[in-house]
């Protein structure tokens, strides 16, 4: 940038729509999700300026109507992945040396573009792909991907504008370059707004990207394809895969150019990725980046002086929104014996007013499918333990269907012991394991709390006692990379709650803040001397 100190527009998180009984958006997004449970879409690979199909195809159906099927995404081989690789790096030249303010310009006309023309079209395919209540849907692919571009962009510019002190006679520079080589997204299907800003921020800092969404997140990611097309993104910045995640993965990390991976997933993929990376560390020009967020085991303790109403509505909400599909979703839970029945009650009577779980279209669920069908077996396998263990009660829910949608019903646990299975396993799912600890031994559950899981995403303490609540805050630090006080442990907002956690759960890069960002580039410093010396005497040489 040579011609002016741009000052972006100021970021601002966008406003979330209601969906109200008879409301414009309600109308136009259920219009939508009509015009795609209707018809069929085929998904290329995007390679460069080719839309590939490779005539190796898998099926998308919805996780609420598996047998219905919506469309089709071609599977990529090999030498696919090695051609989106070789264009990324013909790509990255023309890419890294667009002035900022030109790569600034595309991702906040995406921005634009989800908050207007595109919004029902990606909020109605995050619902048909990934079961989202349109609240759901509205919150994660509309808002926090909006979110996301448009506060990227302000902590793109302040990133540029912090440079270094020069003295007398001497300018310092610091240019933040982009990673040398390419980076590799690897996105889940719990988030759409995650799976466009894993490619998007690195890109946005001048990276070229090879992105492999989640299969089962394919429906909507070919809406922020469209979106980033439309945008105006050059061909090649970010090529999207499909496939073999083994096959993929190989071919990439066995790429003497690999230089960063960015991914949200499971723990155990992320650590064997970790280790191929380890492995061949030889291979690479540069040691590449290796940012992640990963599991949560995340949990709610309610102090005795908590108010029962408040505690039930954060278990409900924690818990069983989006089906508990999200990474920081309660799903172990520390009650006091003064107060856990009253709390239980509460607990039950809402799980009790919910309908049969069915599909989002109708907007009286609060409760859909999980994703799918291996999601569904390892659900049942739990309750069904938890009902024959004589250590373990389910005191709600604990039905599961199936035969038309993978349907499991919003599932309360109640456990005597802390470190019971379902306390410790993420199970990523509609099911919340619940412990009553005695008032007397507050401070004692706080250290089972931070002991418990190998995890520490989120969690949420809930209480009216400011000591206690301080108690917690020290006692907790470590156990959760986002924590809350008197409320959910869910619903980071990009600007105000960068979202990441330590331990097992990731490397706490926070995604939404500019330390995410500065993960995407590798400063160089210029020192520019003015007047240069001629004579290499010091004084002290006399």
């Amino acid at each position: 940038m040579g011609k002016g100190f741009f000052q972006v527009p100021t970021a601002y998180n966008e406003p979330i729509k209601s969906y109200a009984p008879g409301t414009a958006e309600r109308e136009e997004v259920l219009k939508q999700y009509d015009e795609y449970y209707n018809s069929q879409v085929e998904v290329p690979l995007y390679i460069g300026t080719k839309e590939i199909k490779t005539g190796n195809t898998k099926p998308m159906s919805p996780p609420h109507e598996h047998k219905h099927i919506v469309g089709h995404f071609h599977q990529a081989e090999k030498k696919h992945i090695e051609e989106a690789i070789s264009n990324c790096l013909e790509s990255r030249e023309a890419w890294a040396a667009l002035t900022w303010e030109q790569r600034a310009s595309i991702f906040l006309k995406a921005a634009e573009l989800i908050a207007g023309p595109y919004r029902a079209k990606i909020n109605a395919a995050t619902m048909m792909a990934q079961s989202k209540t349109i609240h759901q849907a509205e919150i994660d692919a509309a808002c926090e991907f909006i979110d996301f571009l448009r506060f990227n962009v302000e902590f793109m510019s302040k990133i540029y504008t912090e440079q270094p002190e020069s003295s007398d006679g001497i300018w310092n520079r610091l240019e933040y370059r982009p990673l040398e080589g390419f980076v590799y997204a690897i996105t889940p299907f719990n988030f759409t707004a995650i799976a466009g800003n894993l490619p998007a921020s690195a890109a946005m800092m001048g990276n070229v990207v090879v992105w492999k969404p989640s299969d089962s997140q394919v429906f909507s990611a070919k809406v922020i394809i469209d979106v980033f097309k439309e945008a105006g993104l050059p061909d090649g910045v970010i090529n999207v895969v499909f496939g073999d995640p083994v096959m993929i993965t190989e071919t990439i990390l066995s790429n003497p150019d690999f230089s960063g991976l960015h991914f949200t997933g499971s723990t155990f993929v992320f650590k064997e990725l970790w280790k191929q990376i380890g492995n061949n560390i030889h291979k690479y020009k540069t040691y590449p980046r290796i940012v992640g967020e990963t599991g949560g085991k995340d949990f709610i303790i309610a102090h005795p002086s908590a108010k029962p109403a408040q505690v039930a509505t954060a278990i409900i909400r924690g818990a069983f929104e989006f089906q508990g599909q999200k990474c920081s979703a309660a799903s172990r839970v520390y009650l006091p014996k003064s107060t856990a029945d009253e709390i239980l009650d509460l607990v039950k009577t809402d799980i009790d007013s919910f309908k049969k779980p069915g599909s989002p279209a109708d907007m009286g669920n609060f409760i859909t499918a999980v994703i799918h069908e291996g999601s569904f077996d390892k659900l049942a396998k739990y309750i069904d333990q938890a009902k024959a263990d004589k250590n373990a009660e389910v005191i709600a829910g604990g039905g599961y269907d199936k035969s038309v949608g993978y349907f499991i019903e919003p599932t309360v646990i109640l456990t005597q012991d802390p470190k019971y299975t379902t306390m410790c396993t993420e199970l990523f799912g509609p099911v919340v394991t619940i412990y009553v600890y005695e008032d007397s031994d507050w401070a004692k559950t706080l250290k089972l709390v931070d002991s418990t899981s190998e995890y520490a995403l989120t969690g949420a303490v809930l209480s009216t006692d400011r000591y206690a609540i301080d108690e917690a805050t020290k006692a907790l630090q470590n156990s959760a990379g986002n924590f809350y006080i008197n409320d959910k442990p869910t619903g980071a907002v990009v600007g105000q709650q960068p979202f990441g956690g330590a331990r097992a759960s990731g490397t706490n890069d926070k995604a939404g803040s500019p330390q995410n960002l500065l993960r995407w580039v590798s400063p160089r410093l210029i020192k520019e001397t003015f007047v240069t010396p001629e004579d290499y005497r010091y004084p002290f040489l006399g």
